[in-house]
This record gives C-alpha cells, structure tokens and sequence, in this order.
C-alpha cells in the first residue's frame, strides 16, 4: 500500500503576531523614545549615557579577573600541595556562588564584617570579578594543559627553568588557544554587569529602570535596552573573531618565515 504525503497543515499561527500588534497598536507608546520627539530624544540620551558606565565596569572587570584567573591557575600547577588545594578552594567557592549574590554580599556585607564601604563601582567591579576568576583559572588550565608535553621537554633541554618554560614558551601557545573562550567570557561579563544597577550603578540597565518608572513604558524602553546590549555585544563579536584572525596570521607567519 502506497503512503500519502502527510497533507501540509496550514500555518494558522503566523497572523498571531500581527494580530496581537494591530490588537495593540493603541496601547504602544513608542513617542517615549522616538528620536523625531524632543521628548523621546531625551530619554534615549538618558539611556545612552549608562553605555559608558558599562562598558567601563566590563573592561575593568575581565582585566582584572584575567589578572586573578592566570595567578590562580598557576597555583593549580605547583608542587606544593597548599598551593594547589588553594587553587580548587578559590574556583569551586567562586564558580559556586551567584554573581548577583556576591556584588550584594561585598556591598552590604563587608561594611558590617570588615568596615570596608565601597563605592557602587568598586563593589560591583569586585564581586564580578571574583566570580569571574574562577571561569578563567579554569579557562588557561585548559589552554596550558592542552599544550603538547614536547614542548616542555623542548624547553628543558634548552635549559630553562619550570618558571621560564612556563613564561616563555607554554604561556604565549596557550593565550592563542583560549582567546576564544575569553572573549566568550568578555561577552558573559558585559551581560552580567547588568545586576551592578541593584545596588544603584547608573549602567544601562538602571537608567532604563529610572526611566520606566518616570515614564511607565517598560516594553518599549527594554526593548530599546536589549538593543543597547546586542549592538555592543556584536561590536565586542567581531572585535574578538578580528583578533583571532591577527592572531593566526601571525603564527601563520612564523612557522612560514
């Protein structure tokens, strides 16, 4: 017995959408952040402004995490056993908690547990990246792992101490294998630096908070948020796949010269 096609079904929910909009076309209020309106030029002003705020907390927070990650991870490969407990403590504690939980912690906390008050930046700028060390300790372990062990051989046939080896010859292989997932974690930290706006850090997201409850927009003045976000994300994307490019056409011509 020969098999019917099954009969295609229409697709009856694709005027879902539209009708959902035109239900709602009353409802929208996009004057709040239409670049035409004076108005709307302001808030969209307003909103710009936390960009810097950003990207300042993002750039401050991968330096220094990466700083942090790469001194941890090398504890990980020391002889000393105190040293590498140390280098497990610091990555399971730090991978383990919340981000949003530590930049609260470090914020209300230390205050009370150390007398230490911080700014709304350097708290944030803090917790971020703690918990950031720990996904980059992680990250150049790998990298350092995955270099091929005749290179250290190589190295000590050359003379060099475990440290040279290490600095001169493992190091500079692994930076070129992990930039991938390190710009992958720049783009994570972007994102997350987002939670700083709880404790009043006038990034993007809080001024897109000041702004719904002044003008009581939140869709359109999210949306325009989330556009913020993509356009730097992308622009962070391609910053990184150029890198890697350079970074590949280097090698490319070492090995050719």
């Amino acid at each position: 017995m020969s098999t019917l096609p099954f009969p295609r079904q229409p697709r009856i929910w694709l005027p879902f959408p539209l009708l959902m909009l035109s239900g709602c076309g009353s409802n929208w209020g996009w004057h709040v952040v239409d670049p035409t309106d004076a108005r709307g030029r302001a808030n969209l002003d307003f909103m710009v402004e936390g960009l810097w705020a950003t990207v300042t907390l993002s750039v401050a927070a991968i330096l220094l995490s990466v700083l942090m990650g790469t001194g941890i991870a090398l504890l990980g490969f020391s002889r000393l056993r105190p040293l590498r407990l140390a280098n497990r403590i610091w990555v399971e504690l730090f991978r383990a908690v919340p981000i949003l939980v530590l930049i609260l912690w470090v914020f209300y906390g230390l205050p009370v547990v150390l007398g230490i008050r911080l700014d709304v930046f350097t708290a944030a700028l803090i917790a971020i990246a703690l918990c950031d060390s720990a996904f980059e300790a992680e990250i150049l372990r790998g990298g350092i792992q995955s270099i091929e062990q005749g290179q250290r051989e190589g190295a000590a046939a050359l003379g060099l101490s475990r440290w040279q080896a290490m600095r001169l010859v493992i190091l500079p292989q692994a930076i070129r294998r992990i930039l991938p997932p390190v710009a992958n974690q720049f783009v994570y930290v972007v994102k997350m630096s987002s939670l700083a706006s709880v404790i009043g850090y006038q990034d993007l997201t809080r001024r897109a908070n000041e702004l719904v409850v002044s003008v009581f927009r939140p869709l359109e003045i999210y949306t325009i948020l989330i556009l913020e976000y993509l356009v730097l994300i992308l622009i962070i994307s391609a910053g990184a796949r150029w890198l890697e490019r350079r970074l590949g056409a280097d090698q490319t011509r070492r090995r050719d010269g």
